[in-house]
């Protein structure tokens, strides 16, 4: 897979990011979810999966153009 920086928000370089991969989906950067309440509210998270924390008009960077 090969990703392609879309945009950021951050102003020192670090997360949180967007990328779009070479096969149509998009990668998120962001702030990894410890909260163990926020945690119990997750439903089907597989063993190979994880949630990060974005700010939402991060999103404006994840367009249908191409």
């Amino acid at each position: 897979m090969r990703m392609t920086f879309l945009g950021t928000d951050s102003e020192d370089g670090h997360c949180p990011t967007l990328y779009k991969t070479d096969r149509g989906t998009i990668v998120v950067q962001g702030y990894k979810i410890n909260d163990p309440e926020a945690m119990g509210d997750v439903r089907d998270l597989a063993e190979n999966e994880t949630l990060v924390e974005i700010p939402r008009k991060l999103l404006r960077f994840a367009t249908e153009d191409e």
